[in-house]
């Protein structure tokens, strides 16, 4: 069943994650632990597939205040698929160098501020250009996507770097650069792509590991709690308190 072999290239994924990239979720979540323990931000981004990371990450039942989510609705909407906001016109502006210049001017940064990237092939230049400005800023820059497999590729950014090479710290993915998995009888393109599912296992993995770090040094975490369990005591008010400490904290930004 090509379910199955889906599903087997996926457990091999997250299995190759936990075997090669335990060191490097450390050394990023201890990072990421610094800005929240300075009261800073984990800024997040990416683009089409690489913002659902960000989506799941917060806010989200079992996440914290902490990560500032940077989505910019035409590079993450485009399930119009044609027409407005369709495929073709997110794919031209992924590649548009300067673009995330000018996504950057939107916001205000600060040097203890952590910028987290995500960016399978690491090639295109929106998320180059994001890496830049956040180190001209003082931040460090943290990138997962496909490392090992982008090693070589040419990148579409002036700088001649691709995302990877500017990176502090790289977490990777493990996916395969064409990211579809499954071979069909009588087709040349796979089906069932992986990606999706190591940047979630890579970002719970991590996020769990900023909480740890944290928890250890005695910082109060805000949690969005599950209002929907029963069980779950006052959890109108704990969601209410997360809210107004995010509101709080990102009136700077």
């Amino acid at each position: 069943m090509l379910a199955k072999q889906w599903l087997e290239n996926t457990r091999g994924i997250m299995s190759k994650i936990e075997e090669t990239q335990m060191d490097n979720i450390k050394k990023a979540a201890e990072v990421m632990a610094d800005s929240i323990e300075a009261k800073r931000w984990v800024h997040t981004f990416g683009c089409g597939h690489a913002t659902l990371p960000i989506e799941e990450m917060y806010p989200r039942i079992g996440g914290f205040v902490g990560f500032h989510p940077m989505v910019e609705l035409p590079l993450t909407f485009f399930t119009n698929i044609t027409g407005q906001m369709g495929v073709h016109q997110f794919i031209f502006l992924e590649r548009v160098e300067g673009y995330g210049v000018e996504i950057m001017k939107g916001y205000n940064f600060d040097p203890r501020d952590t910028m987290w990237l995500f960016s399978h092939s690491g090639i295109n230049n929106v998320n180059i250009d994001i890496a830049l400005e956040a180190k001209k800023k003082g931040m460090k820059v943290v990138v997962f996507g496909s490392a090992a497999e982008a090693e070589g590729k040419k990148t579409r950014h002036s700088s001649g770097k691709n995302i990877f090479e500017i990176a502090d710290i790289v977490v990777d993915t493990c996916a395969p650069i064409e990211d579809a998995s499954v071979p069909l009888k009588n087709h040349v393109d796979k089906i069932g792509p992986v990606s999706t599912m190591a940047f979630i296992t890579c970002v719970w993995m991590t996020v769990t590991t900023v909480a740890e770090i944290l928890e250890e040094r005695g910082v109060k975490l805000y949690i969005h709690p599950s209002h929907n369990a029963p069980g779950a005591g006052d959890s109108k008010a704990r969601l209410d308190e997360a809210l107004e400490v995010y509101k709080e904290r990102i009136k700077g930004v």
